[in-house]
């Protein structure tokens, strides 16, 4: 028994002395363990803060080296700068000259600014200081831009810098070659032409979709500005949509625009016919006119309205203008009061100022259809005529030989008529 008990005290000693060498060596190992990481954490410690004072001591050393400000500007303006090296070697400069007599001064020739808002034509001449008599002479009067849309050599540009007939136009590429330059197509409604030159293997500007565009977009401008600085690059943003006017250009002529849209993009006289590109570098609007008297209020015609066109020429060499053959008056509240009229929106057939200038030209669809003189044409294919929905933007969107439905008010009494339009000469 007494062995029994001393053996049990024995195991029991000897079960103390293996636990507290366990405890010993645990304790070691912690203690090593803490010492390591603490001398790891103070030499790494040390190299991070050598490398973070290294670092920015080359940051301060860097701060004005021009390849990082390169860098920089690149990365902030990378898109923008891409769409002027994509896009610029596909706009042209368009110079317009005519023989003039000798004895003509156009150092006085008019600027070309005269009404709200005007038309981009080129500068004022340098002026033809000859008076002696007789003869006459070549002289750039004027310039505008044009873009390619066919790699043969077609381009797009605006009708009032091509749609005097006596005037020879070249064309300036971006490698400051010169191309004579023959009108192919002149839309009498829209101010858009197109115009071409010969050679093939042309940079082309790609179309894009004007009704997705939104106000605050940025858009690049590239134009002739003042019909000297070919190629300016300008940006802003869509600062408007769906804007109605009308332009003139300061000598008695005035085109109404209507559904165009309004940038602060920077554009001058000469950019006329130029391309308002988006941040894809796709053609949005074509640069038209300018707000007299402000700031950066510009305006281009949706791209929308000229892709017709173009497909047009380039199918057969014309444009294919639709009409009704009536000249009206846009109906609104102050017509309608003077006038006692039962509406306050509609177009209202009239005549105009000479005995031949007709309410409805006689043997046109109009004609064909009924329609008279102070008849008002209320609707078109179920759109309201009014400031927003103009007849010849509706008709515009059409083709001849399309039936279009018209809600009229004729003599008291409101009937809907069936007119095919024709092809204007």
């Amino acid at each position: 028994m007494e062995n029994i008990e001393n053996q049990n005290i024995e195991a029991d000693s000897q079960e103390k002395k293996t636990k507290h060498g366990k405890v010993f060596f645990v304790a070691v190992v912690l203690v090593l363990i803490i010492f390591v990481s603490a001398g790891t954490g103070a030499i790494f410690g040390f190299l991070a803060s050598k490398g973070s004072l290294q670092l920015f001591s080359k940051n301060k050393n860097t701060q004005n080296d021009p390849e990082v400000v390169k860098q920089k500007i690149i990365q902030e303006d990378s898109a923008v700068i891409d769409v002027v090296k994509n896009s610029a070697p596909a706009v042209v400069s368009i110079v317009i000259s005519k023989d003039v007599p000798k004895i003509q001064n156009f150092g006085n020739l008019p600027n070309f600014f005269g009404t709200p808002f005007d038309f981009y034509f080129g500068p004022e001449s340098g002026g033809i200081n000859d008076n002696s008599q007789g003869g006459t002479k070549k002289q750039t009067i004027g310039g505008g831009t044009g873009f390619f849309i066919t790699d043969d050599g077609m381009i797009v540009t605006n009708r009032h810098v091509v749609d005097d007939s006596s005037a020879d136009y070249t064309v300036v590429t971006n490698d400051d070659k010169e191309h004579p330059a023959k009108v192919l197509a002149i839309d009498s409604n829209n101010d858009i032409a197109v115009i071409k030159i010969d050679g093939k293997d042309y940079p082309v500007l790609e179309l894009g979709d004007s009704d997705l565009a939104q106000i605050g977009q940025t858009v690049v401008a590239i134009g002739n500005s003042l019909g000297e600085f070919s190629n300016t690059v300008s940006r802003g943003i869509i600062s408007g949509l769906k804007r109605n006017l009308t332009a003139g250009d300061g000598m008695g002529q005035a085109e109404k625009l209507n559904n165009i849209i309004q940038t602060d993009a920077a554009i001058n006289p000469g950019n006329s016919g130029g391309p308002l590109l988006d941040i894809n570098g796709q053609v949005i609007g074509i640069n038209v006119a300018i707000a007299q008297g402000a700031q950066n209020i510009g305006f281009a015609i949706p791209v929308n309205q000229v892709k017709k066109i173009t497909d047009q020429v380039k199918k057969t060499g014309k444009i294919s203008t639709p009409f009704i053959g009536v000249r009206y008056i846009p109906v609104d509240s102050v017509l309608q009061k003077e006038n006692s009229l039962p509406y306050n929106y509609g177009a209202l057939v009239a005549r105009g100022d000479k005995i031949t200038d007709f309410a409805v030209i006689p043997g046109s669809p109009a004609d064909k259809a009924g329609i008279v003189e102070n008849d008002i044409i209320l609707e078109a294919d179920g759109q309201k005529i009014d400031d927003k929905n103009q007849l010849s933007t509706i008709i515009s969107d059409h083709s001849a030989g399309d039936e279009i439905s018209l809600k009229i008010w004729h003599k008291g009494t409101e009937k809907e008529v069936k007119v095919v339009l024709a092809e204007k000469k």
